[in-house]
């Protein structure tokens, strides 16, 4: 039925207004306790034997929505409803910006995918804030949120502005994501390289630490899916260094060549970060090789071209104690959580494993064995 209504609907719609009107449907069902109530019951079946202890939090299940898709942390109980484990807001800036110029979010139907260059468009660190603040929780629900260094601010002071928003948002934050890894703002990516990471995440973690007394709150980073092995192990020994809570894998990519790509070129070539299938095999061997490195100390989360069940199973055997998506959601509509949750169930019932942090990372003891 949804798939139905994507192509006679929103395929016909520009993306970001497409976005925008679901947005408001979400937002409109979670303000009706009856039909909030049924949606959940229906979009959201809780499995037991899914349940995960993460990050400090006890969460019904692995799946989680990534960073991007609620920029402003307005829809947290809608996707909650929907059946996401875990909501991760953002990314927020320290200060307010509309983003890139549009034409900046294009659909890549043939392939599964999105190209985007939204470039960080939020309300800034201190609305965001004052709204998780005055937040009433219709769905308890496990909240990251996101963080990224501002447009105009230069790289030299990227830190201080990576701290103002630390200072803003983390006692509203489960946990707390440095992305240094989107391809829309220009010199990000460039603090991905250790020189430049360590002191930014040490910054990051003393003004979280000053701002929070009552509670650790955990620190991740996500990484792009571009960088060579070598820096990723590089960023991987930097985690265990810092004691770093987390890794994120992966963010969106800026390559084309070698994807496969089955869409008009003239839109493959639009500039920005690909998400969705084709990141898949890329996005889980940086998952595999982060864990080959880390092991258990430190939790990973996969993302990147999970679109079913099995994609996600792939990511927890592979060392993900947690996963998200987003994409896929796009063309697979509200019935996508309950599909994975379901699957997964399925797979782990069927496996040598009893609980599902028994299977993270199962597939490195198969090789080490």
């Amino acid at each position: 039925m949804y798939r139905l209504f994507f192509h006679l609907i929103f395929k016909r719609m520009d993306p970001e207004q497409a976005h925008h009107l679901a947005f408001r449907w979400i937002q409109l069902a979670v303000r009706v306790p009856v039909l909030r109530t049924f949606l959940a019951a229906a979009l959201a079946p809780r499995y037991r034997e899914l349940r995960t202890e993460a990050l400090g939090r006890r969460m019904h299940g692995p799946f989680g929505l990534a960073a991007g898709f609620d920029k402003n942390a307005v829809a947290i109980d809608g996707m909650t409803m929907l059946g996401f484990d875990h909501v991760e807001i953002g990314t927020v800036t320290a200060q307010p910006q509309p983003g890139n110029p549009k034409k900046r979010l294009f659909r890549l139907v043939a392939d599964r995918a999105l190209i985007n260059r939204m470039g960080f468009n939020n309300d800034g660190s201190a609305s965001v804030a004052a709204r998780l603040a005055a937040r009433r929780a219709v769905f308890p629900a496990t909240v990251g949120v996101n963080i990224g260094k501002t447009k105009v601010v230069p790289e030299a002071e990227a830190t201080a502005d990576y701290v103002t928003s630390t200072e803003r948002l983390a006692r509203h934050a489960d946990y707390l994501v440095v992305n240094v890894s989107s391809p829309n703002t220009p010199g990000l990516r460039n603090l991905q390289a250790v020189d430049h990471l360590r002191p930014l995440l040490t910054a990051v973690r003393e003004a979280a630490d000053r701002t929070v007394t009552d509670r650790r709150v955990p620190l991740l980073v996500k990484i792009a899916p571009d960088l060579a092995d070598a820096d990723v192990d590089a960023v991987a020994d930097l985690a265990v260094e810092l004691g770093l809570d987390g890794i994120i894998a992966t963010n969106t990519t800026i390559a084309r060549e070698g994807l496969g790509l089955a869409s008009d070129p003239a839109l493959t070539a639009e500039t920005g970060g690909l998400s969705g299938a084709p990141v898949k095999e890329r996005s889980l061997e940086v998952l595999r090789r982060l864990y080959a490195r880390v092991g258990d100390r430190i939790t990973l989360i996969g993302v990147g071209g999970i679109e079913n069940a099995e994609d996600a199973w792939q990511r927890i055997l592979a060392g993900a104690t947690l996963v998200q998506g987003y994409s896929a959601f796009i063309y697979q509509g509200p019935f996508w959580c309950r599909a994975i949750h379901k699957g997964l169930a399925a797979r782990l019932r069927n496996s040598p494993y009893a609980t599902l942090a028994d299977a993270v990372g199962a597939e490195h003891q198969k090789v080490t064995a």
